[in-house]
């Protein structure tokens, strides 16, 4: 990815604000509009609707910022890790908001921060990849210190984004913005974890490997 090679850290650090930021406009909107429909509206009806809003947006919002914060933020200094039971708990909050289903099965252990920094950014590709909803299953082999993933996104009419095949396999991205820079995001957390991603369809699912050796 010689591309790669020229993103500075500052870069790269601000395309994946702007993909959080991206994430939680639209919740955030939601509750703005919810509080001018309660400083506007007289009707009973309608402060009632709009404070379901709020309280529906305020939820999406919380749990897609907490997400946001293990799988993109520091996670505590250099060689930290990190619960999985933590893990699951964002996971499943993000999911919540999502049109598929989480049935994560990985047992609750402490793991180096990247590898789960890595599986929650997977979990995010494997949503992607049944967009009309469907079910994303988790699984894990080896120890929490060296680990290796498996998620099965099975739903109606699934699909491999256009480029995540050829991102994940490590080769030159076309382009690098804050829509792509979450794949791209992931590879580096692959590397870093000294494990190779793959990503294939077969019939109605989509599989998603994090296996060692890359």
């Amino acid at each position: 990815m010689s591309q790669l090679k020229d993103l500075s850290s500052l870069d790269l650090s601000a395309l994946v604000a702007s993909r959080v930021c991206h994430d939680i406009i639209s919740p955030v909107g939601a509750i703005t509009n919810g509080l001018e429909v309660l400083d506007e509206e007289g009707s009973e009806d309608m402060r009632e609707f709009a404070m379901d809003l709020i309280r529906k947006s305020a939820r999406q919002a919380s749990a897609k910022l907490q997400f946001a914060r293990l799988a993109f933020g520091a996670a505590g200094s250099a060689g930290a890790e990190i619960d999985l039971g933590d893990a699951q708990v964002v996971a499943t909050g993000f999911m919540e908001n999502e049109k598929s289903d989480l049935d994560w099965q990985v047992p609750r252990n402490l793991m180096p921060k990247n590898f789960v920094k890595m599986l929650l950014n997977l979990i995010l590709i494997a949503n992607q990849c049944i967009p009309r909803g469907g079910v994303i299953t988790v699984t894990m082999e080896g120890e929490p210190a060296d680990p290796e993933f498996t998620l099965s996104a099975k739903g109606l009419n699934p699909r491999i984004p256009l480029g995540m095949q050829d991102t994940l396999s490590g080769e030159e991205p076309e382009r690098v913005d804050a829509h792509s820079v979450q794949p791209i995001y992931t590879v580096l957390l692959a590397r870093e974890c000294g494990m190779k991603l793959s990503i294939v369809k077969d019939e109605d699912i989509v599989r998603i490997t994090a296996l060692k050796g890359a």
